[in-house]
């Protein structure tokens, strides 16, 4: 067979079928090949789509031998640290306990782990997920048993349903005493089950290569998520000579190129196809296939909150995100659509119940996985596969096609939007902001490849709708599970991968306590962060819910620390902005100054019951 290395390069090579003698062949004709090179490089690239289980987007695994790496009679916790670093693992975050002892000093001799104290595990999983997200292969958060494990969950689960790669190691009492009631012991591993891919418990040291590679392998392969290893401190100590298992990786298999052909006569055949695109598209970053599929249809995008960026903001096919509840400008363009192409679209995201109610639309479902089961998304097509080729393939199959498309309603769709958008570009307030003018001063301050951090609160809803992105991956937020408390720590680990780029993390003042002691995470490893609280003295979030359904709030009100004196105790600099002619020039300050910075802005949350009216009101101009 060919090697992963050769498959991925022979992948996009175009070879005839008609000099090879199988039908289904690509319609161009491919560069001149001797006939015997022609079908050796066919068979290799169907070896590589058939066979294929993960696409290799992470740092290149460690290839040393198997005799180099083996250490006869070596501690379990030192074989799998060297499993992880045969995988490419190269960040480890968490908080030591007796019960990982052994582990976390083989870590401590790790040559290509770093290990990164945090000061909860909740932050340490946070940071593992982000880590996850930007890089495209798992970081390990770490816990010792009960109380350790526990703290992790909330962080884990969230980067689960977020389908983000990330490994979990727990240590675990000694296996002599797991059977019965004993000092902290409890089953971590059912616990994990539910939020994770595969949760399992090393009870066998030579077991540990297998593991560590199937875990991996979970973890990575589509939908990506979260793996639980426990590692009980009797087993951690024990002997082995085991060594780690190499990876291997594969190109993954592409559609069928007939139901290729059946989607793109059927498109051709429509009117006002629209595209979703979901989390999917950012996961891969497609590489401007997704640019170039709409480039040569004119199809329009619109994403989904965790899709931000995957078409440029300016682009003139981008028609902004759609994910809230309330009816918004966007859903007009599904509402005129007569196909919807969803591409690595995740109803954890959205519900298709608030798109397709009437379950009437033509779909065309993209993406790694089939589609999972539900009454109002049941497509009529689905393209399984690597995301990237199979849009190439259909754009290729699209180009030959003539089209009578009808999008000169969704480019008046687009201008509506960017309309509201800009709408308070030029107001100056004093004492509070808008929520659209912080967002509208904070996009044009920062770099286009600035990486902005949401937390989960009343916040998060103004940043999907207001704020946009140019690159893929550079707005995060947790939409599956939606965890507070993100941002923070998730900011320290996005300026660990991109210590060069501008990263602001925006969350609201109840979010931003849960993981407050990160403060001093950051401060220790001198990450440049900017980290914005929008300050209502309220879950603004939940105030925003109650007054809308039930016309009142219930308790939801709190005070804050003195802002200054609480980042100045951290080490941190402090800025506060009350009026909003000063916002932009202070966030470039908090930027650009070396270190972490809080700025504190007053946020005038009047504005969600307006948004709430406005979007109940709203009548579609198609």
């Amino acid at each position: 067979m060919a090697s992963p290395a050769r498959c991925e390069a022979d992948a996009h090579l175009n070879v005839h079928p008609a000099r090879v003698g199988i039908s289904g062949g690509h319609r161009r004709e491919a560069s001149p090949l001797s006939q015997l090179s022609r079908v050796t490089v066919f068979l290799n690239q169907a070896m590589c789509y058939t066979s294929a289980t993960t696409m290799v987007s992470d740092p290149k695994p460690n290839t040393s031998t198997r005799s180099a790496m083996a250490t006869r009679n070596s501690k379990a916790s030192d074989l799998l640290v060297r499993c992880l670093e045969e995988e490419g693992v190269s960040h480890t975050f968490g908080v030591p306990g007796e019960e990982n002892a052994d582990f976390m000093m083989s870590l401590k001799n790790a040559k290509r782990i770093r290990f990164f104290l945090t000061r909860h595990e909740q932050g340490a999983a946070f940071m593992a997920e982000v880590y996850g997200r930007l890089r495209g292969s798992p970081a390990v958060c770490l816990g010792t048993l009960g109380p350790g494990a526990t703290n992790l969950i909330t962080g884990v689960a969230n980067a689960n349903m977020d389908r983000v790669p990330m490994l979990v190691i727990t240590g675990q009492g000694s296996s002599t005493r797991l059977h019965k009631e004993s000092h902290q012991i409890m089953d971590a591993v059912g616990m994990f089950r539910p939020v994770t891919k595969w949760a399992v418990r090393i009870i066998n040291a030579d077991t540990i290569p297998e593991i560590v590679r199937k875990a991996v392998r979970i973890a990575r392969g589509e939908k990506p998520g979260a793996v639980h290893i426990e590692l009980p401190e009797d087993i951690a100590s024990a002997k082995t000579s085991e060594v780690p298992m190499p990876p291997k990786r594969f190109v993954r298999p592409v559609p069928d190129r007939e139901m290729v052909r059946l989607v793109a006569e059927t498109l051709a055949s429509k009117k006002r196809p629209v595209i979703i695109a979901g989390n999917g598209c950012v996961r891969q970053q497609l590489d401007g296939a997704l640019s170039g599929f709409c480039d040569v249809t004119g199809v329009p995008v619109i994403s989904t909150f965790m899709a931000k960026g995957a078409v440029d903001m300016d682009s003139p096919h981008c028609m902004y995100t759609i994910g809230l509840s309330g009816r918004d400008l966007p859903a007009c363009a599904i509402d005129a659509a007569d196909a919807i192409i969803t591409i690595g679209y995740d109803m954890v995201e959205y519900p298709p119940m608030l798109w397709n109610s009437d379950s009437g639309k033509t779909i065309v479902h993209i993406d790694y996985t089939p589609a999972e089961i539900d009454e109002h998304y049941n497509p009529d097509f689905e393209l399984i596969g690597d995301v990237k080729q199979t849009l190439l393939r259909l754009t290729d199959a699209l180009t030959s096609k003539p089209t009578e498309y009808d999008l000169a309603p969704f480019r008046q769709l687009r201008v509506a939007m960017a309309k509201e958008l800009a709408a308070t570009a030029d107001e100056e307030t004093k004492g509070c902001i808008k929520p659209q003018k912080v967002l509208w001063e904070t996009r044009k301050a920062l770099a286009s490849d600035a990486i902005v951090l949401s937390d989960v609160g009343a916040h998060k809803m103004w940043v999907a709708r207001h704020f946009h992105c140019h690159e893929p991956n550079t707005c995060l937020m947790p939409n599956g599970f939606c965890s507070m408390g993100f941002a923070l720590p998730g900011a320290i680990a996005a300026a660990l991968v991109h210590p060069r780029r501008e990263i602001l993390a925006i969350c609201g003042d109840g979010g931003f306590m849960m993981n407050v002691q990160e403060m001093e995470t950051a401060k220790r490893l001198g990450v440049n962060i900017t980290v914005m609280v929008w300050e209502d003295h309220e879950f603004g979030l939940i105030a925003w819910k109650q007054e809308a359904a039930f016309g009142d709030t219930t308790d939801v009100k709190f005070g804050n620390p003195d802002w200054s004196k609480l980042a100045t105790a951290f080490g941190w600099h402090a800025h506060r902005v009350d009026e909003s002619r000063d916002l932009a020039a202070t966030i470039r300050t908090a930027i650009d100054e070396p270190g972490s910075s809080l700025l504190v802005v007053p946020i005038d949350y009047r504005e969600n019951m307006k948004l709430t009216q406005h979007l109940g009101e709203i009548v579609c101009p198609i």
